[in-house]
Protein backbone atom coordinates (compact mmCIF):
# COMPACT_ATOMS: atom_id res chain seq x y z
CA UNK A 1 0.00 0.00 0.00
CA UNK A 2 3.20 2.23 0.02
CA UNK A 3 3.39 4.94 -2.18
CA UNK A 4 -0.38 5.89 -3.01
CA UNK A 5 -0.86 9.39 -3.21
CA UNK A 6 -3.36 10.60 -0.40
CA UNK A 7 -4.75 13.97 -0.98
CA UNK A 8 -6.20 15.75 2.52
CA UNK A 9 -8.44 18.67 1.97
CA UNK A 10 -9.32 20.10 5.57
CA UNK A 11 -8.99 23.42 6.95
CA UNK A 12 -7.75 22.90 10.67
CA UNK A 13 -4.23 22.88 10.52
CA UNK A 14 -3.31 20.77 13.28
CA UNK A 15 -6.02 17.78 12.04
CA UNK A 16 -3.81 18.24 9.03
CA UNK A 17 -0.60 18.04 10.49
CA UNK A 18 -1.46 15.05 12.07
CA UNK A 19 -3.16 13.12 9.95
CA UNK A 20 -0.12 13.92 7.25
CA UNK A 21 2.63 12.52 9.77
CA UNK A 22 0.62 9.27 10.78
CA UNK A 23 0.11 8.72 6.87
CA UNK A 24 4.13 9.84 6.15
CA UNK A 25 4.76 7.13 8.34
CA UNK A 26 3.31 4.21 6.77
CA UNK A 27 4.36 5.21 3.64
CA UNK A 28 1.79 7.31 1.84
CA UNK A 29 2.77 9.97 -0.19
CA UNK A 30 0.66 13.28 0.83
CA UNK A 31 -0.80 16.53 -0.29
CA UNK A 32 -2.79 18.87 1.48
CA UNK A 33 -5.32 21.54 0.56
CA UNK A 34 -6.86 23.90 3.10
CA UNK A 35 -10.07 24.35 1.37
CA UNK A 36 -12.72 22.60 -0.83
CA UNK A 37 -11.16 25.11 -3.85
CA UNK A 38 -8.00 24.66 -3.75
CA UNK A 39 -8.46 20.49 -3.18
CA UNK A 40 -10.07 20.29 -5.87
CA UNK A 41 -7.48 22.16 -8.02
CA UNK A 42 -5.16 19.93 -6.63
CA UNK A 43 -7.00 16.86 -7.38
CA UNK A 44 -7.75 17.48 -11.09
CA UNK A 45 -3.60 18.53 -11.16
CA UNK A 46 -2.14 15.86 -9.28
CA UNK A 47 -4.47 12.53 -9.57
CA UNK A 48 -4.21 11.02 -5.90
CA UNK A 49 -5.39 7.53 -5.37
CA UNK A 50 -7.75 8.75 -2.83
CA UNK A 51 -9.05 11.92 -0.90
CA UNK A 52 -9.75 12.36 3.01
CA UNK A 53 -12.25 15.23 2.68
CA UNK A 54 -13.91 17.31 5.60
CA UNK A 55 -17.20 18.58 5.34
CA UNK A 56 -17.69 22.11 6.69
CA UNK A 57 -15.08 24.41 5.09
CA UNK A 58 -14.38 27.55 3.80
CA UNK A 59 -15.16 28.57 0.10
CA UNK A 60 -16.49 25.26 -0.74
CA UNK A 61 -17.56 22.21 1.42
CA UNK A 62 -16.77 18.63 1.31
CA UNK A 63 -20.30 17.66 -0.36
CA UNK A 64 -19.41 20.41 -3.19
CA UNK A 65 -16.23 18.57 -4.01
CA UNK A 66 -17.79 14.93 -3.87
CA UNK A 67 -20.22 15.84 -5.84
CA UNK A 68 -18.05 18.03 -8.87
CA UNK A 69 -15.27 14.49 -8.16
CA UNK A 70 -18.55 11.85 -9.16
CA UNK A 71 -19.76 14.18 -11.84
CA UNK A 72 -16.88 14.25 -13.58
CA UNK A 73 -16.31 10.38 -13.61
CA UNK A 74 -14.05 9.89 -10.82
CA UNK A 75 -13.91 6.47 -8.77
CA UNK A 76 -11.10 7.29 -6.89
CA UNK A 77 -11.78 6.29 -3.28
CA UNK A 78 -13.02 9.56 -0.81
CA UNK A 79 -13.27 9.19 2.96
CA UNK A 80 -15.27 12.14 4.18
CA UNK A 81 -14.21 13.63 7.67
CA UNK A 82 -16.88 15.34 10.11
CA UNK A 83 -17.72 16.72 13.54
CA UNK A 84 -20.96 15.61 12.28
CA UNK A 85 -21.84 11.87 13.73
CA UNK A 86 -25.69 12.17 12.59
CA UNK A 87 -27.02 9.13 10.92
CA UNK A 88 -28.38 11.54 7.70
CA UNK A 89 -24.67 12.73 7.71
CA UNK A 90 -23.56 9.29 6.85
CA UNK A 91 -26.04 8.09 3.91
CA UNK A 92 -25.55 11.75 2.46
CA UNK A 93 -22.03 11.01 2.41
CA UNK A 94 -22.11 7.55 1.24
CA UNK A 95 -25.25 8.47 -1.49
CA UNK A 96 -22.72 11.32 -2.79
CA UNK A 97 -20.14 8.65 -3.29
CA UNK A 98 -18.21 8.26 -0.48
CA UNK A 99 -16.56 5.17 0.31
CA UNK A 100 -16.04 5.77 4.09
CA UNK A 101 -17.09 8.36 6.60
CA UNK A 102 -14.61 8.94 9.80
CA UNK A 103 -16.05 11.53 12.87
CA UNK A 104 -14.30 13.82 14.87
CA UNK A 105 -12.12 13.21 17.13
CA UNK A 106 -10.65 11.39 14.95
CA UNK A 107 -8.34 8.18 16.07
CA UNK A 108 -5.38 7.91 14.58
CA UNK A 109 -5.17 4.37 14.35
CA UNK A 110 -8.82 4.21 12.91
CA UNK A 111 -7.93 6.51 10.18
CA UNK A 112 -4.91 4.12 8.87
CA UNK A 113 -6.98 0.92 9.51
CA UNK A 114 -9.40 2.19 7.06
CA UNK A 115 -7.50 4.29 5.03
CA UNK A 116 -5.66 0.91 4.29
CA UNK A 117 -8.78 -1.24 4.51
CA UNK A 118 -10.25 1.01 1.11
CA UNK A 119 -7.20 1.12 -0.73
CA UNK A 120 -6.85 -2.65 -0.09
CA UNK A 121 -11.09 -3.59 -1.47
CA UNK A 122 -10.62 -1.17 -4.54
CA UNK A 123 -7.46 -1.88 -5.36
CA UNK A 124 -8.15 -3.59 -9.03
CA UNK A 125 -5.10 -6.08 -9.17
CA UNK A 126 -6.16 -7.94 -5.53
CA UNK A 127 -7.64 -11.08 -7.09
CA UNK A 128 -7.38 -12.72 -3.55
CA UNK A 129 -4.90 -15.12 -4.81
CA UNK A 130 -1.03 -15.04 -4.19
CA UNK A 131 1.59 -17.40 -5.29
CA UNK A 132 4.85 -18.59 -4.20
CA UNK A 133 6.98 -21.41 -4.03
CA UNK A 134 5.02 -24.19 -2.67
CA UNK A 135 2.64 -21.82 -1.33
CA UNK A 136 -0.94 -20.46 -2.55
CA UNK A 137 -3.00 -18.40 -0.03
CA UNK A 138 -6.14 -17.65 -1.93
CA UNK A 139 -8.63 -15.01 0.59
CA UNK A 140 -11.10 -15.66 -1.75
CA UNK A 141 -11.91 -19.83 -0.98
CA UNK A 142 -10.15 -19.19 2.29
CA UNK A 143 -7.97 -22.08 0.95
CA UNK A 144 -3.70 -22.99 2.19
CA UNK A 145 -2.40 -24.80 0.09
CA UNK A 146 1.42 -25.87 0.93
CA UNK A 147 3.66 -27.83 -1.13
CA UNK A 148 0.48 -28.93 -3.43
CA UNK A 149 -1.49 -30.25 -0.34
CA UNK A 150 -4.92 -28.02 0.98
CA UNK A 151 -3.47 -27.46 4.64
CA UNK A 152 -6.86 -26.43 6.98
CA UNK A 153 -5.93 -23.18 8.68
CA UNK A 154 -8.76 -21.04 10.44
CA UNK A 155 -9.66 -17.77 8.30
CA UNK A 156 -7.86 -15.27 10.40
CA UNK A 157 -4.69 -17.26 9.87
CA UNK A 158 -5.32 -17.37 6.03
CA UNK A 159 -6.38 -13.11 6.45
CA UNK A 160 -3.14 -12.66 8.59
CA UNK A 161 -0.91 -14.40 6.15
CA UNK A 162 -2.15 -13.29 3.36
CA UNK A 163 -1.97 -9.58 4.52
CA UNK A 164 1.72 -9.90 5.30
CA UNK A 165 2.54 -11.75 1.83
CA UNK A 166 0.77 -8.93 -0.77
CA UNK A 167 3.42 -6.61 1.06
CA UNK A 168 6.59 -8.99 0.94
CA UNK A 169 9.75 -8.15 2.97
CA UNK A 170 7.43 -5.08 4.91
CA UNK A 171 7.64 -4.72 8.72
CA UNK A 172 4.39 -4.66 10.43
CA UNK A 173 3.83 -3.50 13.77
CA UNK A 174 1.24 -6.32 15.85
CA UNK A 175 -0.96 -2.76 16.51
CA UNK A 176 -0.87 -2.17 12.60
CA UNK A 177 -1.65 -6.07 11.76
CA UNK A 178 -4.39 -6.07 14.47
CA UNK A 179 -6.02 -2.72 12.69
CA UNK A 180 -5.70 -4.73 9.04
CA UNK A 181 -6.61 -7.74 9.83
CA UNK A 182 -8.80 -8.04 12.92
CA UNK A 183 -10.39 -4.55 12.64
CA UNK A 184 -9.51 -1.33 14.18
CA UNK A 185 -12.20 -1.58 16.53
CA UNK A 186 -11.30 -4.68 17.89
CA UNK A 187 -9.60 -4.74 21.63
CA UNK A 188 -7.72 -7.82 22.12
CA UNK A 189 -4.57 -8.66 23.05
CA UNK A 190 -1.68 -7.88 20.36
CA UNK A 191 -0.30 -11.86 21.63
CA UNK A 192 -3.29 -13.05 19.66
CA UNK A 193 -0.89 -12.04 17.07
CA UNK A 194 1.85 -14.30 18.16
CA UNK A 195 -0.14 -17.06 18.55
CA UNK A 196 -1.57 -17.34 14.84
CA UNK A 197 1.60 -16.35 13.71
CA UNK A 198 2.96 -19.12 15.80
CA UNK A 199 0.63 -21.68 14.53
CA UNK A 200 1.41 -20.75 10.70
CA UNK A 201 4.90 -21.40 10.71
CA UNK A 202 3.93 -24.89 12.23
CA UNK A 203 1.87 -25.25 8.62
CA UNK A 204 4.21 -23.85 6.71
CA UNK A 205 7.61 -24.91 8.33
CA UNK A 206 10.08 -26.59 5.49
CA UNK A 207 7.93 -25.89 2.69
CA UNK A 208 10.67 -23.49 0.95
CA UNK A 209 13.73 -22.08 1.36
CA UNK A 210 12.42 -18.83 -0.84
CA UNK A 211 9.68 -17.30 1.51
CA UNK A 212 9.77 -16.99 5.60
CA UNK A 213 7.10 -15.58 8.04
CA UNK A 214 9.94 -13.66 9.76
CA UNK A 215 9.92 -12.11 12.70
CA UNK A 216 11.65 -8.69 13.41
CA UNK A 217 12.77 -8.44 16.80
CA UNK A 218 11.21 -5.21 18.96
CA UNK A 219 9.26 -4.44 15.64
CA UNK A 220 6.74 -7.14 14.70
CA UNK A 221 6.70 -9.55 11.48
CA UNK A 222 7.24 -10.11 7.67
CA UNK A 223 7.38 -11.62 4.99
CA UNK A 224 10.71 -11.90 3.81
CA UNK A 225 11.21 -13.55 0.49
CA UNK A 226 14.13 -14.17 -1.10
CA UNK A 227 16.09 -14.43 -4.69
Amino acid sequence: MSNKKILIVEDDENIRELLRLYLEREGYDISEAENGAIGLSKWKAENPDMMLLDVMMPVMDGWQVIREIRDSGSSMPVIMITAKGETMDKVSGLELGADDYIVKPLEMREVVARVRAVLRRLSPDDSGKLSFDNLIIDKQAYELIIAGKQVDAPPKEIELLYFLAQSPNRVFTRAQLLDDVWGFDYFGDTRTVDVHVKRLREKLEGASDKWELKTVWGVGYKFETKN
